[in-house]
């Protein structure tokens, strides 16, 4: 039945959207994901960094099925429900201490719109300025924002204007160390907002707290703490995009903490209620009183089923140590990367934070000729039972994105795959 489901409406799924794999899905489990004809797959991949509790976590799932009995949608602007109000209170327990306004949407994208729309109004500002390599979505606004591939703009113009890039501290590609290439970036921002947007004209600075599409690269801590002192310095709000970095992903609810800098405005998504649709923008209540009633608000922010499993997934967290266990098993995952990384020169680059790893590709000293490899790679991996991402504007990094409760087994068996597939590949 199933190939036959498949065969009659695979061919009718858009062709834009891309596809990495194509088995058919049956139901997944924690690490694992299983597909109709009854193979085992570990899943590395999490979603894009969504399922952080792993698959159907027992506490999730039996929140999602005791609200779906109470409330299917209760729109925002009409009811107050619940769910929300506890997600609020969990929320509050987790972000720095000056965040206390909380607003929520659906996703990454609309979430980002927001932020945007917050910054400029609370400054009265217009530019907002983004990094090279960022990804913040593919709405029209996010679009603009978005510099990590051509290929999510191309053919789409004219894009919203006001959107200014600067470099992002890549020391591994800039072949500087990391100090370094934070001083590089930090002149070059200075430089832009002498030459293309003036402060008094700038209404946000915005940067992934690790920047996920465009390749796992996580930024000096220097460079954090200058962007606070330039935004300080002339009134502009710091926008942290959360959306993959958050949620224990680095083994802190956010990876803002391990910079201890603390922004203007949180975006976050993905990991924040275990694969239901829900994003949220947090910032001061200071700030959000500068907005028109109105201005900002959504059909579908803040679904009842979608904030009670955003309960349920910071609960659950926080029960089983899954930030604890993140930490630690990044460690041993980052070690045994290396290990091989020994063994095989074309990995350039090992980096990361928690369980947000990313292994950099180098093929006769170019990114661009890793592509080729990066994918066999991922092929291979499939074969032999484990899921890979890549990411990067060549993609030619590997991204990790194991769920946090994964085991020290799981690990190991992951790179044991991972080395065959590399084995296989060279």
């Amino acid at each position: 039945m199933t190939d036959q489901l498949y065969q009659d409406n695979f061919p009718h799924m858009t062709p834009a959207w891309s596809r990495i794999f194509n088995f058919v899905a049956e139901r997944a489990e924690g690490a694992y994901i299983y597909t109709d004809d009854g193979k085992k797959l570990l899943d590395f991949t999490s979603g894009i960094g969504v399922t952080n509790t792993g698959h159907c976590h027992p506490k999730v799932v039996e929140a999602i099925r005791e609200q779906a009995g109470l409330f299917l949608h209760a729109q925002s602007n009409i009811v107050i429900h619940k769910p929300m109000l506890q997600l609020i209170d969990e929320l509050r327990k987790i972000v720095p201490p000056s965040i206390d306004s909380f607003y929520f949407a659906n996703s990454g994208a609309e979430a980002l719109e927001n932020a945007v729309k917050i910054a400029r109004g609370a400054t009265g500002r217009q530019n907002i300025i983004v990094f090279n390599g960022s990804f913040h979505g593919r709405t029209a606004q996010t679009m603009a924002l978005t510099t990590s591939k051509t290929g999510y703009r191309t053919g789409f113009g004219p894009l919203p204007a006001g959107i200014y890039v600067s470099p992002f501290p890549y020391a591994f590609n800039m072949k500087m160390s990391e100090e370094q290439a934070s001083q590089y970036a930090l002149d070059q921002l200075e430089y832009l907002l002498a030459s293309q947007t003036a402060p008094k004209d700038t209404a946000a600075i915005l940067i992934e707290s690790v920047l996920g599409e465009g390749g796992y690269i996580v930024p000096p801590t220097s460079f954090m703490k200058g962007l606070r002192d330039i935004c300080d310095k002339h009134g502009i709000m710091l926008i942290f995009d959360e959306v993959q970095s958050g949620f224990g992903r680095t083994g802190k609810w956010f990876a803002l903490e391990h910079f201890g800098v603390v922004p203007d405005i949180i975006t976050a998504a993905k990991g924040i209620a275990s694969g239901m649709p829900l994003s949220g923008v947090f910032t001061r209540t200071e700030i959000m009183k500068k907005l028109d009633v109105g201005s900002i608000g959504g059909t579908y922010g803040g679904n009842a089923v979608a904030c009670a499993a955003g309960v349920a997934t910071i609960r659950a967290m926080k029960e089983e140590k899954m930030l604890e266990n993140a930490a630690e098993r990044g460690i041993q995952l980052m070690m045994g990367i290396r290990k091989l990384q020994e063994e095989y020169p074309q990995i350039g680059d090992v980096r990361g934070k928690g369980l947000m790893v990313g292994t950099e590709f180098i093929v006769d000293g170019t990114q661009a000729k890793a592509k080729p490899l990066v994918k066999e790679v991922i092929h291979k991996a499939e074969e032999k039972g484990m899921l890979l991402l890549s990411c990067g504007t060549y993609d030619n990094t590997l991204r990790w994105i194991p769920p946090l409760n994964v085991t020290s087994q799981q690990i190991n068996d992951g790179l044991n795959i991972f080395g065959e597939a590399l084995k296989e590949s060279v």
